[in-house]
């Protein structure tokens, strides 16, 4: 029987018989079973898993239920360690000789018997020679597997059916000629057997002789599967139904797929493969078996997990809060980026006038203005003097011209509270009457408005200065007569700066 494998996780189970293998693969839902019937069987299992790519490591074993011991005894209720009042008690039990057999036990439900005399406690007893076990292992040595477990078939059965609680059922198992009988208790294990080949009424009165061994007056049901006919007459002799197992789910589809001829073997081999990771009556040597805790160290490790959790949360809170604040934060910058955005705007515009505003601040009090200028040097300046030019720039003044006498005008331009350091910046020439003059003057550090840089000439009064710091000769006569120049003035006529206003009338 194959199904197809769906999962990665495999459980495989391994059921050793006198002359074969029975191997069970089962990943997720699906299962597939075959058999290994060869001179090396382990050799040959590995290669078959390989061809059909079951990918496992670990392997459940179990041995026939006629290569093992399995008895109901009873021990002294004694204080010490259990394990060891068994090993003690066993060797008058058994029926084979060995110095250190492998045996596992599990403690009966507890009857009528056992409440009348509590001196006595039972115990079911599982125990198997040494060349067996050690047969079984180099098996699944040989197929590069590591053992699980090591059980009894038939014990297994249990992981593919659910039995009614507190209900005494006897369970028929037929795999060929072997036929496997357990007494369940509910899903406890009461007792099992492994009867001879026999059909009809004989197979009733084992069932019958197994209820006295089991200590039990009657039963509630009787379960058959396997090779066994469910509807034998001979069972219904007992008084009882007599039905298949009350297979799980997925079991039951197992049931339905497995061929007729090798079904009791198959669903040997299944069970093994379908039960539990840690199992009663375990005959694998204790430093193989797989850790197990106790339920002092499952109750540590639970406060553990629980402390870590409480200790994660705490430290996890403060996180998870922030991370809230903050996407909160966002979503109410986001609200307000427009606006955020047209204020920005806003004040970058604001920011771009203030700076024009301080230029033109700067310019104002930085500019200098020609008329206040022209209206001193009307005032100060005698009647006999003529200005040809007057340069204005940002340092000071530059007056050329011609007067009477030109060192009188030195003091003049130094009572100006506009000029200083006035000094003659080119050496006066003497003409017929008069003498030309080149004066050079600086402007008082005084917060007084200054004229702009500029070129006036004497008859451009009030009119905007055309060239900054430049000199244009022009020529000039004195107020009471034409002077004897050369060459008469541009244009044919004299421009004189106009003498200023009276006394009374200066501001």
């Amino acid at each position: 029987m194959e199904f197809s494998l769906r999962f990665n996780a495999v459980r495989l189970g391994v059921v050793v018989l006198a002359d074969r293998l029975v191997v069970a693969a089962i990943r997720g839902g699906s299962a597939q079973t075959f058999v290994v019937d060869a001179e090396q069987p382990g050799v040959v299992l590995r290669e078959e898993l390989a061809q059909r790519h079951v990918a496992a490591r670990a392997a459940a074993v179990a041995l026939a239920r006629s290569a093992v011991f399995v008895k109901v005894i009873e021990l002294p209720v004694v204080g010490g360690d259990v394990h060891e009042v068994v090993r003690l008690n066993l060797d008058a039990h058994l029926p084979f000789a060995a110095d250190d057999p492998a045996f596992d036990w599990k403690p009966m439900p507890e009857t009528a018997r056992d409440r009348r005399d509590a001196t006595l406690q039972r115990v079911l007893v599982v125990a198997a020679e040494p060349r067996v076990v050690d047969g079984a292992l180099r098996l699944v040595g040989e197929a590069r597997l590591r053992p699980r477990s090591l059980t009894v078939a038939a014990h297994d059965l249990l992981a593919l059916a659910r039995p009614t609680r507190r209900a005494r059922v006897v369970w028929l198992h037929r795999a060929g000629s072997a036929v496997d009988l357990l007494c369940l208790q509910g899903d406890a294990l009461v007792l099992s057997r492994a009867l001879p080949p026999v059909e009809g009424p004989r197979l009733a009165d084992e069932v019958r002789r197994s209820l006295i061994a089991a200590d039990w007056r009657g039963c509630d049901a009787v379960w058959v599967s396997g090779d066994a006919d469910p509807d034998d007459e001979a069972l219904e002799t007992l008084g009882v139904p007599v039905t298949e197992p009350a297979w799980t789910s997925v079991a039951r589809s197992w049931v339905a797929d497995v061929a007729p001829e090798s079904a009791g073997q198959a669903l040997l081999a299944l069970g093994v493969a379908a039960g539990r990771r840690h199992r009663p009556l375990d005959l694998l040597p204790a430093p193989m078996r797989p850790r197990r805790l106790s339920r002092a160290q499952w109750a540590t490790v639970g406060v553990a997990a629980g402390t870590l959790l409480l200790v994660g949360t705490a430290l996890a809170l403060p996180d998870i809060r922030a991370r809230r604040y903050l996407a909160d934060l966002d979503a109410s910058m986001a609200r307000i980026e427009p606006e955020v955005q047209a204020v920005e705007r806003t004040a970058r515009e604001l920011q771009r006038k203030r700076a024009l505003l301080s230029t033109i601040e700067d310019l104002e009090l930085k500019a200098l203005r020609p008329l206040p200028v022209l209206r001193d040097l009307t005032d100060l300046l005698p009647s006999d003097a003529w200005l040809t030019t007057l340069s204005l720039d940002a340092k000071g003044a530059e007056l050329t011209g011609q007067a009477a006498a030109a060192s009188g005008l030195i003091p003049l331009l130094e009572n100006s509270p506009r000029l200083e350091r006035v000094e003659f910046s080119s050496p006066v020439t003497r003409g017929r009457d008069k003498e030309q003059f080149r004066i050079r003057a600086a402007w008082e550090p005084d917060g007084q408005s200054r004229p702009s840089t500029a070129a006036v000439r004497p008859g451009a009064l009030g009119a905007t200065p055309a060239a900054p710091a430049a000199t244009a000769p022009a020529p000039a006569a004195p107020r009471a007569a034409r002077p004897e120049t050369p060459e008469p003035p541009a244009g044919g006529q004299e421009r004189r700066l106009p003498p200023g206003p009276p006394a009374g009338d200066r501001q």
